[in-house]
């Protein structure tokens, strides 16, 4: 039995959105953030204390875009996944790193220094940088839609997954009016899956299980309120 830690809306969406889109059976640890100071026990799983952490047996994972991929191809074969003999492999992989070296590395920034920070070290200009840092690398997507529903090999595949979380964090810390039109588009379509939607449910049902409010991060609904 695959088991996830995983934090509502966090990186762990990469993984438990796979396990869905894929319907792999799977037990899923839902936890408060951050789980390293709030959950100690879980340290003596992941010295680290971050999330994701996927457990598969022998198989211990902890980075969110890497298991995508992991499940796709140890799980397949599957449609998200896309072949070394095909000619989009290169951009798939690319892709899947994209989403979180390029595109949630800087919201991480937005989200300590505009929201996790206490009041007193909180940094605006800091945030507002990094902020229009991850926008400008927007970009690459906008154009890549150009002529396509999704980012390689004319599929829905784990690296529309791993930009997609990036897409999903930026609409939480209030990002998403600055999309562009293809970016906005391509958004639309990937919170139309069911996949997505069943992700959905499985962390509100346990979240709700572990009396947990839902909340990125407890950033409420609302950036700012």
């Amino acid at each position: 039995m695959i088991d996830l830690y995983h934090c509502v809306d966090a990186r762990s969406f990469r993984p438990l959105w796979v396990l869905e889109e894929m319907r792999l059976e799977y037990r899923l640890h839902v936890m408060p953030f951050p789980p390293r100071a709030t959950t100690p026990e879980y340290k003596k799983l992941n010295p680290l204390g971050t999330i994701p952490l996927l457990l598969d047996g022998a198989v211990r994972m902890t980075e969110s875009s890497a298991i995508g991929h992991y499940l796709a191809v140890h799980y397949g074969p599957s449609p998200l996944a896309v072949d070394a003999a095909e000619a989009d492999f290169g951009a798939f992989l690319n892709w899947n790193v994209f989403g979180e070296a390029t595109l949630t590395f800087p919201q991480t920034l937005v989200l300590r220094y505009r929201y996790f920070e206490p009041p007193e070290r909180r940094q605006p200009q800091v945030a507002d940088d990094y902020a229009k840092w991850f926008l400008a690398r927007l970009r690459a997507i906008e154009t890549a839609l150009d002529d396509r529903d999704y980012l390689c090999a004319q599929r829905f595949t784990v690296a529309d997954v791993s930009v997609g979380y990036a897409l999903m964090l930026a609409s939480t810390i209030g990002l998403a009016d600055q999309f562009g039109p293809r970016v906005t588009a391509y958004w639309a379509r990937l919170t139309q899956r069911d996949g997505f939607h069943r992700a959905q449910r499985a962390q509100q049902a346990a979240a709700d299980a572990a009396g947990l409010r839902l909340g990125t991060f407890g950033i409420p609904a609302t950036p700012g309120a």
